[in-house]
């Protein structure tokens, strides 16, 4: 299997965001007014701020918060070189804080090995709000994620949307279309999606099931990188998930 010197150092990603407080009306003041200005191009007599609080808030690192880390690792088996597989596991919490630390000493102990992150929209989305975040939260940016001095064709990170572009650069296109194209296996909830997690969270306090959501578009990713560099997916049963944080 001498592609999998390839993967051996790949550490597959995505995060789950939300805003930092439930409704706008609960922000603090100072973070309403900027809030406000910051969505004055799209207020309107239809649109308030609050409204767009709950739509938008958690797609702004400035305003959002992380809650869920997914992680997804191919692995051989230390028996048999020719047995391979996917794992993925969540990291889960309601303190960022805690959280991001806890990220951080994975992907610079168990995880420094594998020096390359992917995400789909990850050099967008992903990489940049987990900065942002690890400085708002007064906490040193892990090395891995160290490439702001970097220009963007010399971080080693991948971005799975940008492999799907061929350097066009017009239009976004979903990870969930994606796989549909690319005949990757769907969430088995179809019902979730990024734009419902900030009301999953606040309202019905399902972190589970977000959890879940997680894990299937870090699957969903790890698929699609195969597919889009012509190598051999998976077979069902070689991936594992840990449904819990250990």
């Amino acid at each position: 299997m001498k592609f999998f010197s390839e993967l051996k150092d790949l550490l597959f990603i995505d995060i789950e965001t939300v805003g930092v407080a439930a409704t706008y009306e609960e922000l603090d003041p100072t973070l309403q007014a900027f809030w406000a200005r910051k969505m004055d191009y799209a207020l309107s007599e239809q649109v308030t701020a609050a409204e767009l609080y709950h739509q938008k808030a958690g797609l702004l690192a400035e305003f959002g918060k992380v809650i869920v880390i997914g992680l997804g690792y191919f692995y051989q088996n230390k028996e048999d070189n020719t047995d391979w597989g996917l794992r993925i596991k969540t990291l889960v919490g309601t303190n960022e804080k805690e959280l991001l630390a806890e990220f951080a000493g994975l992907i610079s102990h168990k995880f420094g090995s594998r020096s390359r992150l992917v995400a789909h929209n990850g050099r967008e989305f992903d990489y940049p709000f987990l900065c942002r975040r690890f400085l708002i939260n007064q906490l040193e940016i892990p090395k891995t994620l160290q490439t702001a001095q970097r220009k963007a064709w010399d971080s080693p990170h991948i971005d799975t949307m940008e492999m799907w572009r061929f350097g066009d650069r017009r239009n976004f296109t979903s990870l969930r279309l994606l796989a549909h194209l690319l005949g990757v296996a769907p969430c088995a909830d179809m019902e979730i999606d990024g734009t419902k997690v900030h009301q999953i969270y606040y309202q019905e306090q399902e972190l589970t099931r977000i959890a879940t959501y997680c894990r299937c578009d870090v699957r969903m990713t790890a698929e699609i990188y195969l597919k889009i560099r012509n190598l051999p997916l998976l077979n069902p049963d070689k991936i594992v998930e840990v449904v819990n944080n250990n």
